[in-house]
């Protein structure tokens, strides 16, 4: 298999702002943010698309990205909504190779900004952005327990 750079954000060896592990996956924020708190969530185990992600791993990660929507609408980010996505291929904009689920906090009447950060891509504080959300994450809701 050719590098997988988040292989390495999973084997901890590729710097990564990381706001949630487990033994499945791997939660950790986009270098190139749509909005900010964009958070990537990955397998700890490579599979370059859908075809060959099992479906049981799809589920948690799923469940990674429904835990992390609830962090950036009730930390001081306060999403509105959250866009969960996963591109699959090189046609559907998939650019890394190993599948990850995009989850992206947004906000009502956020359409411009939004699509300037389609273009733009950039957060101009991560690492306060990743402590807003992993002290978010570190307390779930009675749903989440």
């Amino acid at each position: 298999m050719d590098s997988c750079v988040f292989c390495d954000i999973v084997e901890q060896t590729a710097p990564s702002r990381t706001l949630y592990a487990d033994d499945d996956v791997v939660a950790f924020l986009d270098v190139r943010p749509i909005t900010r708190g964009h958070t990537l969530v990955v397998p700890r185990t490579h599979s370059s698309g859908l075809a060959d992600l099992p479906p049981a791993t799809g589920g948690l990660l799923f469940a990674a990205g429904q835990r992390l929507a609830a962090a950036m609408k009730r930390s001081s980010l306060a999403a509105d909504g959250v866009n969960l996505v996963v591109n699959d291929g090189r046609a559907a904009f998939q650019t890394v190779f190993h599948t990850h689920l995009h989850v992206v906090p947004r906000h009502d009447g956020d359409k411009l900004s939004f699509a300037k950060g389609l273009v733009v891509r950039r957060d101009p504080n991560p690492d306060e952005t990743a402590a807003i959300l992993r002290s978010a994450l570190a307390t779930p809701t009675n749903e989440e327990r």
